[in-house]
């Protein structure tokens, strides 16, 4: 019988299995069944990682329902910290992922299980209301903004993020990662809640933290000209730095922690 060997990680909360080249695996399924809470090990998505040429790795997600994703920003983090462990250093790594190629730098921490990375996300970019938007009712007065990091979002500010019923309206448009946000606690600071495609509520998303950091530079919740923004999620923070000559182009910096090493059939 084959055997896979898995890490488990999380950055933020928001946990990922990975596994190298596993051979002859139905790999939708392979996430089903291995991200389930009850049956299975559990987590968000299974990250896979295989070899290509001009970057140092590929790496595929497939959500916990199975469905592929094109980009997770604390899912790469997660993954470059597996792949530097199989290599045995630290340092940039160049990924290639559905949504293009990311450029990942890591660092040490005091903790041995855990690294800070530093992500190019690439520029973030509108795009059209997912279908059945508009039939959630959204008040016209809410600011609203559809983005791309590679993978769909939804942005909308809110007054307080911990009354809104983020499973139902996510569940309203499961196609696309819907994110709420409020300005604060501090200045150039966001606290953020996420229903993510393809796996529900969780505790961080890395492409959502940019994404609205990026809205709530352009509603002015935070300075127009703040060049981090700090992102409150529900697992910890996040930092989002755009620069003057790149105003899109966002960097997402934030931890990944190993759990375990798994051995399953």
């Amino acid at each position: 019988m084959t055997r896979l060997t898995l890490t488990k990680h999380h950055g933020l909360g928001n946990d990922f299995l990975v596994v190298f080249q596993p051979c002859g695996e139905d790999l939708p399924a392979l996430a089903r069944r291995l991200c389930d809470r009850r049956r299975g090990i559990g987590a968000d998505g299974l990250l896979v990682g295989d070899t290509v040429e001009g970057h140092d790795a590929r790496m595929t997600l497939y959500n916990a329902d199975g469905s592929r994703a094109e980009m997770s920003g604390n899912g790469i983090r997660c993954f470059a910290q597996a792949f530097a462990a199989r290599r045995g250093h630290l340092g940039d790594l160049a990924i290639l992922t559905d949504a293009g190629n990311r450029v990942v730098s890591l660092r040490s921490t005091t903790d041995p299980a855990t690294i800070e990375a530093t992500v190019d996300m690439g520029d973030v970019t509108t795009i059209e209301e997912p279908a059945g938007w508009r039939e959630l009712g959204c008040h016209p007065d809410r600011p609203v903004a559809h983005l791309s990091l590679g993978n769909p979002h939804t942005v909308v500010g809110v007054d307080d993020v911990a009354v809104v019923d983020l499973a139902r309206l996510g569940g309203q448009i499961p196609h696309v990662n819907l994110e709420i946000l409020e300005p604060g606690p501090e200045p150039n600071a966001i606290t953020l809640r996420v229903h993510e495609r393809g796996a529900g509520i969780t505790e961080a998303c890395g492409t959502g933290a940019c994404a609205a950091a990026y809205a709530s530079r352009s509603w002015g919740l935070v300075a127009r000209g703040a060049g981090d923004v700090v992102v409150h999620m529900d697992g910890g923070t996040a930092t989002v730095s755009f620069t003057d000559e790149s105003p899109q182009r966002a960097m997402l910096t934030g931890p990944a922690t190993h759990i375990a090493t798994i051995e399953v059939a």
